[in-house]
């Protein structure tokens, strides 16, 4: 299962709105065979695993998947009718599908078959590889990473609007891991006109990252690199409904898309376009600051974990990491329910989920 784990993480990037799926087929104590989704509107992993796979070897086997398979038409035919054909003898899953679609289908028709069904090898790890498609099934949202970068003493910038980075090269490297494993990434306005930055994932591998900025005033100047890119249609600028139709024409005539939401005593309605990001694919979003969003995701209870990147560096002053104002207190603050220390360089990354 592990290994299947590993496989699917090589669709990362590619396979989304689907999940990531692999699939390790072993006969007499061996691996045969092995797959993983490639790719969205490709073979799925078990269809990948089993093709071209001689009878003698698939007969009888044992087929390791990190995901029921699917018993439903899509882009692709049921999974689990590959498996049937292909005379496989036991299938270990390492969780349920949530989808409605699937949801205990795909198990019961295997059984039906006279194949042996295993669930709950490596749950944990095989939750935690599709996050976003399991809370989009469930609760029809996107699941939320704040991403922070900060100092010793908790400052995101300096506030004297000065260029560099903060962390080193090793946590800039994972951040484009994080965002190449997320559907988009997304930022305030705020951190738009202070650096003008692309949010691209700048690795190989993965499609083009969703790039979505909140700015409820259509202030994003129209040189602005978000603008300008080739890929712009993949560019997202989220607006309220009280945004001006001029200013939306001017930012579509540069090939971007322009999401009117819901308004918020001014503010984007975070929970309305959460559902957005769900009606149109998005299951995972990359939240890259500032302050303000940040304190808006955590106060709205829309974050599901936050990864911070802490460097060897002293302030004094400047942008703290969220807002102080509104502070919790220490009841009403919100409680970790999974933690992490790891290295990353010279900085140190905590990550915990909420």
């Amino acid at each position: 299962m592990k290994h299947a784990i590993r496989l699917a993480r090589r669709g990362s990037g590619r396979v989304s709105p689907n999940p990531r799926v692999g699939a390790v087929v072993v006969k007499g104590g061996s691996i045969v065979s092995t797959g993983f989704h490639r790719n969205f509107g490709g073979p799925h992993a078990e269809a990948d695993a089993l093709a071209g796979l001689e009878p003698s070897k698939s007969r009888g086997a044992t087929l390791y998947v990190n995901l029921e398979p699917c018993v439903h038409h899509g882009k692709t035919p049921p999974c689990t009718d590959a498996i049937i054909r292909a005379g496989i003898g036991r299938v270990v899953a390492g969780i349920v599908d949530p989808h409605p679609l699937v949801s205990g289908r795909g198990i019961e028709k295997l059984r039906k078959h006279g194949i042996l069904v295993t669930t709950g090898v490596c749950e944990r790890s095989c939750i935690r590889l599709n996050e976003g498609f399991i809370k989009a099934a469930t609760r029809h949202e996107p699941f939320v990473t704040l991403k922070i970068a900060q100092t010793l003493d908790g400052y995101i910038a300096s506030g004297k609007g000065e260029p560099g980075w903060i962390t080193g090269v090793s946590s800039r490297k994972r951040v484009h891991e994080m965002r190449r494993d997320h559907d988009a990434v997304l930022v305030g306005i705020g951190t738009v006109l202070a650096d003008d930055p692309e949010l691209t994932v700048r690795i190989a591998g993965g499609f083009p990252v969703k790039r979505m900025v909140l700015d409820s005033r259509l202030r994003i100047p129209l040189k602005s690199r978000l603008l300008n890119l080739p890929d712009a249609r993949n560019t997202i600028i989220v607006t309220t409904n009280r945004a001006s139709s001029r200013r939306i024409a001017e930012i579509k005539a540069s090939g971007c898309q322009v999401w009117p939401v819901r308004s918020d005593s001014g503010r984007v309605h975070l929970p309305s376009l959460c559902r957005m990001c769900v009606e149109n694919g998005i299951q995972s979003i990359l939240v890259e600051g500032g302050s303000r969003v940040f304190s808006s995701f955590l106060r709205g209870g829309l974050a599901d974990r936050i990864v911070c990147f802490i460097a060897p560096r002293i302030f004094g002053r400047g942008i703290p990491a969220f807002e102080t104002q509104g502070m919790l207190g220490i009841a009403a603050a919100p409680q970790f329910r999974e933690t992490a220390w790891k290295r990353a360089g010279c900085d140190m990354m905590f990550e915990g989920n909420l």
